[in-house]
């Protein structure tokens, strides 16, 4: 029976949440359809225990999918106790968490487990932006049901996990041995909603990290907690890092802490949680390297930005944006991504990113660490799209494009001597981080090392920030 400890959906419940805390509800339920002698099955719970506790003693709500019970699939009262326990977390004002292990749709109530799918759907849409909703897969999540991790705000796959849509056999060309595109592995990479693959410990610990950094509604505004760590911290080293900038946010956030989310996908474009002075700060920035625990470098890119990396950060502040946490960005952009795949998406994609830091009212800052160059530093939360303060680094520059491709261009039947001499004077007029600090466009010009200091200084300046923009639904796009 599914009130039994010894059932897995329980014991991820258990091990998810703070001891004894768990509060179940609806544990009387088992499904009303008799279709296909359905009536005779043991269906304790309708397969999915749901109820609350506590996660570091903040309220969350949890359903959990019995896979021992008609191998997890919806069906109506399924899909009902899952609402249910989303209206209450609406009207609690605290995250919902949802632990996937699913064959699917019941097909012994056909309709009423569709509709029932529809209404989980619904309730998804009803509380986005309005309650943080995590998610993480066990065993398997396939077909309509890849909704809902995708719906949510962020989710997690066991390393063993399957989500698909199309098992890998029934796409034409493919076989799951040539390309097992249900693994979690692949989907980490490819689909763009997946947080993390790891073990059911590591994706617990990940789950409650992110509870913690994360308020519990639209309107409890971004956590503070107190702060141990030097507000005035200096980041020796720091100009060396601009390059894999996981590790500039470690080396600026309080102890070192930075909370990656959608690590595997769009390498090139890093967003994630630090703290400063206990604030929780959303974080966005480029990235042109990696680098492993040695210290080798496994990964390059260009400094341009692509199609998969504006959207993954669009998505990413228009979260915080949502839940009322402020927005730091690192940006070392020259260009944009050119090739065939990315030229296919990379317009509507800028759009994506351009509507999202412009639409968004929270606290806003930008560090320019290395070059800003033409329309992907406006882009990349730029005064022009409503930055509240923009700081750049000695070394930054920003401007046009690189001074010397200018200078050809504007000059490009003149010999190049002449090419060099105007370049050097482009550089000095227009793409040097002093002119545009002479005309307004960069608020200071400060030492690498001392980034902490000013991101705590505007954080803790902008925390009363409130804006008012033109009464309107939503975007057009």
């Amino acid at each position: 029976m599914s009130n039994s400890t010894d059932t897995l959906a329980r014991q991820r419940i258990l091990s998810l949440l703070d001891e004894k805390s768990f509060m179940e509800i609806g544990s009387m339920v088992t499904a009303r359809s008799t279709d296909f002698n359905l009536s005779k099955a043991d269906t304790p719970s309708d397969g999915v225990i749901t109820g609350y506790g506590l996660i570091d003693g903040n309220l969350v709500y949890v359903y959990s999918q019995d896979a021992s019970v008609l191998k997890g699939t919806i069906g109506e009262m399924h899909s009902r106790k899952i609402t249910a326990l989303y209206d209450m977390a609406i009207k609690m004002g605290a995250p919902i968490i949802g632990l996937i292990d699913c064959a699917g749709i019941r097909l012994q109530e056909s309709v009423d487990a569709l509709q029932g799918l529809g209404e989980i759907f619904a309730k998804q849409t009803m509380a986005s932006g309005v309650i943080p909703q995590l998610c993480a897969v066990f065993g398997s999540c396939g077909g309509g049901l890849t909704v809902v991790p995708a719906l949510s705000d962020f989710t997690f796959v066991e390393t063993d996990g399957k989500v698909f849509v199309n098992s890998p056999n029934a796409i034409p060309g493919n076989t799951e041995e040539k390309c097992n595109t249900a693994s979690a592995q692949y989907q980490s990479g490819h689909s763009g909603f997946v947080d993390g693959v790891g073990s059911a410990e590591e994706i617990f610990a990940a789950i409650r990290e992110l509870v913690c950094l994360l308020p519990g509604n639209q309107l409890e505004g971004t956590v503070n907690e107190d702060c141990t760590d030097d507000l005035n911290r200096a980041c020796e080293g720091i100009a060396g890092m601009k390059g894999d900038t996981r590790l500039l946010l470690a080396a600026v956030s309080d102890d070192h802490v930075f909370v990656e989310t959608k690590k595997d996908y769009a390498r090139d474009m890093v967003i994630g949680f630090i703290k400063l002075n206990g604030m929780t700060v959303g974080a966005v920035a480029n990235c042109t390297e990696v680098y492993d625990a040695d210290g080798n470098k496994t990964e390059e890119f260009e400094a341009a930005l692509t199609a998969r990396g504006c959207n993954k950060a669009a998505e990413f502040v228009t979260f915080c944006d949502a839940f009322e946490i402020p927005v730091l960005t690192f940006t070392n952009v020259e260009g944009f991504a050119a090739s065939m795949c990315s030229e296919k998406g990379l317009a509507r994609a800028m759009a994506h990113l351009t509507k999202a830091f412009g639409e968004a009212t929270v606290p806003k800052v930008n560090v320019i660490t290395g070059n800003a160059y033409g329309s992907p530093y406006v882009i990349m939360n730029s005064k022009a799209l409503g930055a509240d303060l923009v700081y750049a680094w000695d070394s930054a520059k920003v401007g046009m494009m690189d001074a010397r491709l200018a200078a050809k261009i504007m000059y490009e039947k003149e010999n190049a001597d002449l090419i060099d001499e105007k370049a050097r004077e482009y550089e000095a007029l227009q793409s040097s981080v002093q002119t545009a600090a002479g005309r307004g466009y960069v608020d200071l010009i400060i030492q690498p090392e001392s980034t902490r200091k000013y991101a705590v200084a505007a954080f803790e300046m902008l925390y009363s920030k409130r804006v008012e923009g033109p009464m309107k639904k939503h975007g057009a796009k």
